[in-house]
């Protein structure tokens, strides 16, 4: 069997499979779990065996043209290159993960049958999106997992929270999506093709008009797709599905390919240096704003939103200064840590007793409960903070020492200034990136909140996937950026002394002092009577605390708080907590500037329609009725009537002849 037909393969298996389990789901509901894994399952390991027989060297490249479409054709393509190859690995392997451990944790949803048909259909889509040698047919996925995030934000529909959520990231992705169609229609004729090779060949004889116009406008589609600043808004909201969904948009599909588009398209950005700034600034501004954020959320799953935010922002970083193996080095990497990290929280909330929210606030006790989840999560988050020698370390030092490489004149691939944005946000994301990091495991793990009740152990699928997860979390760097390299365009992705020992300075400076916030909190709250917290079912820390200092109460023990006074970014951030817990208020920027105004509209044409429109619809039909109703009212059935009536009107035309002819 040829590559080719191994990579056709890989989109069409999962496919076939949602088909089959959507038709099936109802009347063989024994079927549903099989055709749910076992596709997925299959996919990867024909990935697996196209990313082998690349073997990094040259792309595979194969095409047919579909129908004649005029000037400009488009062409079922195939454009596999070692990038390619190794994210439908990684694609393929989270996304079976993803389908095993959803049989345990929906086990009982009696909507797992369209669920998994769902996830089904997204991961094909990703793996088009991956293998793709044409723009057309890529949008084709692209827009496919749109509408799949679509219903699986919104699979606990009868929740008004998973309702909105799923609109609202429906319509943010397509507010994006609008000017990326209006840039991928501008570049394909510039370079008259949509084949991704064609355009790669137009953009290196120079033959685009207008680069700088094109790349802001694919921008804008990355910023939706990718949640990247300033349509970063519907991620956090998102986390209203199903945790499995979660970690699946985050780690293997949707937000991670906005991040590949790019780097497969890398020479029509680096062709606008007025681009690669906007790209810098973008993502400089998504990594230190998300990672306040997420420093000052409560629910576990939100943190680990802004999280991934904060994450993809370091791959547009990469990619803001001309290099994508770092971009793609680091997207590898965030998939398995954050797959686990995402896959873990569903362990915590499943053990909370809740479908898919869980505050930390009010967690306890939860390191004896859920050990699979407490060690396998230490590690994802010590990945996640960059400390070596997890994953995390060296993806994203190669993305400072690149950085680091554009500010030192070492390469030309993109403007200085954008180096600098790059490695200023980056180092100080990183401090950020510790401290929510170590937040999140303290109140998680160690925190004071009410305990919920035991519902029993987890399900295997579910554990035994997060010890998957956590092997390359651990050990996927250390040998990854020596062997990538081969796979990408033979940059070295190894770590450099200066961002090396900075990056894990600030980090650990981040992480200590979060702890020593959260012992400073501890003691503090520890002579808080159960009466002051009572008093604040919310769990106002400074009030509390306040309360406290104040009346000098003794200490009560070891009291179950509800919820757990003792969070560190409150400390931290200080007044700017509150400001950071909304996200910066940015909703509500919106909905002044935008959403009002759309309502504003929509009530005036409402009005328009309602007493304008449908005045002159209703008056044009009341006419003929009050006309018919005149001519029934002389109908009335009696001939003698009809007889007089005809005598009158005889009489009456006979006057009138008279009359004429007497005046003639």
């Amino acid at each position: 069997m040829t590559t080719t037909t191994l990579a056709v393969l890989v989109p069409l298996l999962p496919f076939l499979g949602a088909v089959a389990g959507l038709l099936l789901g109802r009347t063989a509901p024994g079927f549903v779990r099989p055709l749910a894994v076992l596709p997925t399952l299959a996919s990867l390991v024909l990935a697996a065996l196209v990313a082998v027989r690349q073997g990094g060297d040259t792309a595979v490249n194969a095409a047919t043209e579909l129908t004649p479409t005029g000037s400009v054709p488009i062409e079922l393509a195939l454009h596999i290159d070692g990038f390619a190859a190794l994210v439908a690995v990684v694609v393929g392997l989270l996304a079976s993960c993803v389908q095993i451990y959803s049989t345990g944790y929906l086990r009982d949803d009696p909507r797992y049958s369209s669920y998994a048909a769902l996830v089904s259909l997204f991961t094909s889509a990703m793996f088009l999106v991956v293998y793709s040698g044409d723009l057309i047919v890529l949008l084709v996925g692209w827009e496919v997992m749109g509408i799949c995030s679509y219903f699986l934000v919104g699979h606990y529909w009868e929740t008004p929270e998973a309702r909105a959520a799923s609109l609202k990231a429906f319509l943010v992705t397509k507010l994006g999506d609008v000017p990326f169609l209006i840039g991928l229609f501008a570049l394909a004729t510039d370079a008259d093709s949509f084949r991704i090779t064609k355009v790669l060949g137009a953009v290196a004889s120079g033959a685009l008009d207008h680069p700088t116009l094109i790349a802001l406008l694919l921008l804008a589609g990355v910023a939706g797709k990718s949640a990247q600043f300033p349509l970063h808004t519907w991620l956090p909201d998102a986390m209203a599905g199903p945790t499995p969904v979660s970690a699946l948009i985050h780690a293997a599909t949707m937000v991670a390919a906005g991040v590949y588009f790019i780097a497969r398209l890398l020479p029509v950005f680096e062709a606008s240096q007025a681009a690669m700034v906007v790209l810098a600034v973008m993502a400089a501004v998504t990594m230190a704003g998300s990672a306040l954020a997420a420093l000052a959320q409560d629910d576990i799953k939100r943190v680990l939103a802004y999280s991934t935010i904060g994450q993809l922002g370091y791959m547009t970083g990469a990619l803001a200064v001309g290099d994508r193996g770092a971009a793609v080095f680091h997207l590898l990497s965030h998939g398995a840590f954050k797959a686990l990290l995402f896959l873990a929280a569903g362990v915590i909330i499943h053990a909370a007793g809740t479908n898919s929210l869980a505050a930390m606030s009010r967690m306890r006790n939860l390191r004896d409960r859920v050990p699979d989840a407490y060690w396998t999560m230490t590690v994802a988050l010590l990945a996640l903070a960059a400390i070596p020698p997890f994953s995390g370390f060296f993806s994203k030092e190669a993305v400072l020492g690149v950085a680091e490489h554009v500010v030192t004149g070492h390469t030309e691939h993109a403007p200085a200034a954008a180096g600098w944005i790059v490695l200023v946000a980056g180092l100080l994301t990183a401090v950020l990136t510790a401290a929510y990091a170590m937040r999140l495991w303290l109140l998680a793990f160690r925190g004071r909140g009410t305990e919920a009740p035991d519902h029993g152990k987890e399900p295997l699928t579910m554990t035994v996937v997060l010890w998957v997860l956590a092997a390359p979390s651990l050990a996927l760097g250390g040998f990854a950026f020596r062997l990538l390299p081969d796979w990408f365009d033979g940059r070295d992705l190894g770590p450099t002394l200066t961002t090396s020992v900075l990056g894990t300075g600030v980090a650990l400076v981040g992480g200590i002092i979060t702890y020593g916030a959260w012992r400073h909190t501890t003691a503090l709250t520890a002579r808080v009577p159960l009466g002051a917290v009572a008093a604040h079912p919310e769990g106002d820390a400074a009030q509390v605390e306040a309360e406290a200092i104040a009346t000098h109460e003794p200490a009560y023990g070891d009291i179950a708080y509800a919820p757990d006074p003792a969070d560190p970014g409150r400390l931290l951030l200080g007044p700017l907590h509150r400001h950071a817990a909304a996200g910066f208020h940015l909703d509500a920027v919106y909905t002044a500037l935008f959403v009002r105004r759309v309502q504003a509209g929509a009530s005036l044409v409402r009005f328009l329609d309602r007493e304008v429109v449908e005045t002159y619809v209703r008056g044009a039909g009341a006419l003929p009725r009050w006309l018919g109703a005149a001519v029934r009212r002389a109908q009335t059935g009696n001939v003698q009537t009809y007889v007089s009536a005809l005598l009158a009107g005889t009489v009456v035309l006979a006057v009138a002849a008279v009359l004429v002819a007497t005046g003639a």
